[in-house]
């Protein structure tokens, strides 16, 4: 009878050093918890930046103004008979120039 409580003593002990100590622990859990919330966090921007992309896809596809927009914007593109002027800050080291405008035309 006492080996069999000394056993199950141990046995306890076994256990309850796993259920708070290691992999499966009460610890353990909680930090895969907090890995788990920062997840789903990251997967939230993610598909509002999908959505983004999607809409702006989207918009692409059915409007030739969207178009346009999009090749000034990121292309700095021009339509022929227009004026371009680039305005630069006097605090720009890079380029240099005098001038605050340097007027640029397309001509057709």
């Amino acid at each position: 009878m006492r080996w069999l409580l000394i056993i199950l003593v141990v046995l306890l002990i076994g256990l309850q050093t796993r259920l708070w100590v290691g992999e499966g622990s009460l610890a353990h859990r909680a930090v895969l918890d907090r890995e788990l919330e920062l997840q789903a966090q990251k997967n939230l921007q993610l598909k509002q930046r999908n959505d983004i992309i999607a809409k702006e896809v989207e918009s692409l596809k059915a409007n030739l103004d969207s178009i346009e927009e999009k090749a000034r914007k990121d292309l700095g593109m021009i339509k022929q008979g227009e004026i371009f002027y680039l305005v630069i800050d006097k605090d720009d080291s890079v380029l240099n120039s005098k001038s605050d405008a340097i007027p640029v035309s397309v001509k057709p």
